[in-house]
C-alpha cells in the first residue's frame, strides 16, 4: 500500500510540474488516504503483535 502511496505522489509532482492542477490534487488526495490507511494498518498491526507476544 506504501508502494502505491508514493505513485500517486510522484503522479501528483510531476502533473503539478507541468501545469495539470486537476490531475495534480486529485493524485494528492488519494495518495493521503491511501497514506492515512497505511499508517492506520501499521498501527493496528503494531498493537495486535504486542498483544500476542505477551
Amino acid at each position: 500500500m506504501l508502494y502505491w502511496t508514493l505513485i500517486f505522489l510522484v503522479v501528483a509532482l510531476i502533473a503539478g510540474l507541468f501545469g495539470f492542477g486537476g490531475i495534480a490534487s486529485a493524485s494528492a488526495g488519494v495518495a493521503q488516504v491511501l497514506f492515512t490507511i497505511f499508517i492506520i494498518l501499521f498501527l493496528v498491526s503494531l498493537v495486535v503483535g504486542l498483544i500476542r507476544r505477551r
